[in-house]
């Protein structure tokens, strides 16, 4: 325990003030009356006030006491006012539009009643004639493509008349929009242009003679001749100019040759340019 400079001072002044106190108790003291000596000895037990002692160390913590009662329950408070509703807020900016919904599919609705049929004129009037239509629009055929080739399949097949039409079986080449017909072996132009045909058939090696000819409509463009009596080929080619609706094919006479394996007769065409 630490004690300060102060502390040890003042006990010091106390030790000596108490040995003057008993130096004066025990020195002469007079046995009685009022004289001086009892005047003395009465002053000299009222001495001067000590200094105060040192305070004590504090005392330790007193144990917790035991809890209070706890205490009643406050009452309820009022309900308050329900406040003014409020000022309406300005509108806000408009949101984004939203994406396209896909498009629905719908069924076909229901075919309507039959009108009833209309007025029938008087006898012996001619009706009003009715105004001319606009002219209509051209088809664009610059980016169409028509091209075939057509080849028999059948072994042999005879014509005694130069205007029979030599068929065919098989297509080996049909590009879409262009219009062939098997059957007739007739090309039907569909695109006005330029065209080239071009053929080849095998003569039967028992006839003696056999014309070939390519036609445009009733007109003979080119004719190949074969004369013998063992088996030729016959070919030919032309440049013809078409117009919408035109047709071309191949007459024959005399009897020609052919294979189901091997095409021997063959019937080209191709749109060289477009007008």
């Amino acid at each position: 325990m630490k004690i300060c400079g102060a502390t040890i001072l003042s006990i010091a002044l106390l030790l000596g003030n108490s040995v003057k106190l008993r130096a004066s108790i025990t020195g002469p003291v007079p046995s009685d009356g009022d004289g001086p000596a009892s005047q003395v000895c009465q002053q000299c037990c009222q001495g001067p006030a000590a200094i105060p002692g040192i305070p004590g160390l504090p005392g330790p913590v007193g144990p917790m006491g035991p809890y209070g009662q706890p205490g009643s329950k406050g009452d309820k408070g009022q309900q308050g006012v329900i406040g003014p509703i409020g000022p309406m807020g300005e509108r806000g900016a408009p949101g984004n539009t939203g994406s396209k919904g896909d498009d629905g599919i719908g069924l076909p609705g229901k075919m309507g009643p039959r009108g009833p049929p209309g007025l029938v004129g008087a006898a012996g009037q001619a009706g009003v004639k009715g105004q001319k239509g606009e002219p209509g629009q051209t088809p664009d055929d610059s980016s169409q493509q028509v091209a075939f080739t057509v080849v028999r399949t059948s072994t042999s097949d005879e014509s005694t008349s130069h205007d029979t039409r030599l068929p065919f079986q098989q297509t080996v080449t049909l590009l879409p929009g262009t219009s062939f017909d098997l059957e007739t072996g007739t090309f039907t132009c569909s695109v006005p242009g330029t065209y080239v045909f071009t053929f080849s058939v095998l003569k039967n090696g028992n006839s003696g003679v056999l014309y070939i000819h390519l036609v445009k409509n009733d007109y003979k463009v080119i004719s190949t001749y074969g004369h013998s009596n063992q088996l030729g080929q016959l070919s030919g080619s032309a440049v013809v100019v078409l117009q919408r609706g035109d047709t071309v094919y191949l007459t024959v006479y005399g009897r020609v040759q052919s294979s189901s394996t091997y095409h021997y007769i063959s019937f080209s065409g191709f749109l060289l340019f477009s007008e």
